[in-house]
This record gives C-alpha cells, structure tokens and sequence, in this order.
C-alpha cells in the first residue's frame, strides 16, 4: 500500500491537495482577520465555517481528478524509458522509444536514450564485423604460418640432408670406379661416407623432431620431457642428465611452451653441436620458473646468431619465452659448449 503512495500519480495528487488545503489555510487566515477586525455585517462565523467546508468537499476530489489525469501521462512516459532501460540491459539494442511529446525534460531524456540505443548498436556491429575479421585474420595467420614452416623445413632439407645425400651419391659412384684400382683409398672414402650418412641421419632426426607435436597429448611437462629424452637417447650416441624438480600445476600454455622451447633447443644441438652431453635442468624457486640446457658442443658466436638474425631455432625460443614475460638468456664460445637459461614468472 505505502509503494503505491509512492507512484508518481500519487504524488502528482499528493502535490495538488497540499495546493489546494494550503490555498484554503490563506484564505481562512484572510477571512477571521476580516472579521475580528473589520467586523463587517455580512461575514460571520457560520459563512466562514460553511464556505471552507464547502471549498473542502469541492476541491479534494478535483484535484484527486486533476493529479491522477496530468500524473498518468507522466507515468506511462517514465514507464516507457525504464522498459527501454531494461531492454538495451538485455541486450535488444535495436529498442526504441516513441514519444511525441519532445519538448520537455522527459522528452529530451527520451531522444538521448534513442540515440545511446543507437550508438550501442552500432558499436554491437562493429565488435561483431570486428570479430570476424579477427577470425579471418586468425586462419590467414595460420594459413600463412603453416606455409612459412613449410618453407623453412624445405630449406632445411635442401641445404642439409639434400646436399649431403647428394654428396654420398657422388662419393658413392667414385669409390665404386675406384674400388679394384686403389682399396686403400675407397676404404677411406667408404669411412667418409660413413661419416656423411650419420650427419645426414642425425639432421633427419633434428627434423623430426622438430615436427614432433606441440601439445603434451594430456601428459604432464615431467612426464613428456622423460618419454622425449627416452626417445632421442634410443636414436643418438648423446648422453642425457635430466633434472625436473616438482614445479607444480602450470597452465596448459606454459607447459606448452616450456616443452617446445626444449624441443627446439634439442633440435638445435642435434643439428649443430656434435654434442655428447646434454644437461637439462628445470625448476622452481620462489615464483619463477627455471630452465637450463647446457652441451659440450661445438659452441657458436651469440653476436652473430642473434644479432644477424640468422637462427631461427634461437629466435623461436626467445619469441615464445617473452610471450610467457619471462627472460631468454644464451652464452656460448667455439669449442666450448652452449648455455642457454630461461626464467618464466610463474
């Protein structure tokens, strides 16, 4: 009951009886001042008593009448923005209001909110064509990333394992021409030749694993480091020290790219290094991610590979460590190995 008192029309009514009641304590307070004043012989207490009565029984329901027909258009017009409000709330951005009435104050809200609805949505289509670019962008990405390592591994083949294939094709025909004129010298290049195809197996091998899956297949980064490092000792004359500390639970992107970081430092150092020993480290301290690799290989300058930008292989692994915001750090010499420490915050 008091909500209802509380409407707008019982307001507007409210506001016409406080008019009308204090309008009649003026004229009351007029009339007894005229007559104990001025005393005049046609005004006397019973008039008085009779005209305020009167004016009482008249007024209450006019303006009872009067507040309830100027509150109601109020009312419905009020009513009108608050189911726009809750519309555009819903998400039916293409609501409108239809008010003729613009002239006043409600009038003006309401061509403001017509035009809020507007804008909203518009600014609905925009996220919406812009979400689909973003998709087309997206398989155009992917389109043009799948190409370029296509590319790449391409290269790989052509200026490796073709050229050395290749190679053992020619060494092959000559040492069969001189097989019976000279054995001392086919048995060296017979060696040699040896030697080639071992290179040649070896870059194959740094390949496929570079090939190998991306994503852990549901195992955990511990588990899929071990079945990796299993795999490679099975394949290469490489001596393997993996150390994984219990890390935690990662998110599914940081293992991910934890493993091919690792993934593409083993292929670097099959490819590169004519290593025999490979260290791996990972760890946790603190709330940072640890992650160390070190060879015995060949080594290389760091100047040159990174600043020439001529390793992809290094350049991948710093570009997938800094979308983690972590740190990518590489120290080698000729002759002395690789080091290589990367730091994930966790």
């Amino acid at each position: 009951m008091f909500a209802k008192i509380n409407t707008l029309r019982f307001r507007f009514v409210k506001s016409q009886l406080q008019t009308i009641y204090f309008s009649l304590l003026i004229i009351a307070f007029l009339l007894f001042f005229s007559y104990s004043v001025f005393q005049p012989v046609w005004l006397t207490l019973e008039s008085i008593f009779l005209f305020l009565s009167l004016s009482i029984f008249v007024m209450t329901p006019v303006s009872v009448y009067v507040g309830f027909k100027y509150g109601t258009p109020f009312k419905e017009r009020l009513e009108a923005i608050s189911v726009l409000i809750s519309a555009l709330a819903k998400g039916r951005y293409s609501s409108r209001i239809l008010d003729s009435e613009t002239g006043d104050e409600i009038g003006q809200i309401t061509v403001e909110l017509n035009e809020l609805a507007n804008k909203m949505q518009e600014q609905v289509k925009s996220l919406q064509r812009m979400a689909d670019e973003k998709s087309e962008y997206a398989q155009h990405a992917h389109i043009a990333a799948t190409v370029e390592e296509r590319q790449r591994i391409a290269r790989d083949l052509h200026d490796a394992v073709s050229q050395q294939l290749f190679a053992l094709t020619m060494m092959s025909e000559a040492t069969v021409r001189i097989m019976d004129k000279d054995v001392g010298k086919a048995k060296g290049q017979i060696e040699e030749i040896t030697n080639m195809a071992l290179q040649a197996q070896t870059e194959m091998r740094a390949l496929l694993l570079h090939l190998r899956p991306v994503h852990l297949s549901g195992e955990s980064l511990k588990t899929g480091l071990y079945n990796l490092i299993e795999e490679l000792q099975q394949k290469c004359q490489i001596d393997f020290h993996v150390d994984v500390e219990n890390i935690g639970k990662l998110s599914d992107a940081k293992e991910e790219h934890l493993f091919r970081m690792i993934q593409e430092s083993l292929s670097n150092i099959l490819r590169h290094a004519n290593a025999t020993k490979v260290a791996i480290n990972l760890k946790k301290k603190e709330h940072d991610i640890y992650l160390h690799i070190t060879d015995n290989g060949d080594g290389f300058n760091v100047n040159e590979k990174l600043v020439n930008k001529t390793s992809y292989g290094l350049k991948t692994i710093k570009e997938r460590c800094e979308e983690l915001g972590g740190t990518f750090t590489v120290r080698s010499q000729k002759g002395e190995g690789t080091y290589i420490s990367i730091l994930i915050p966790q």
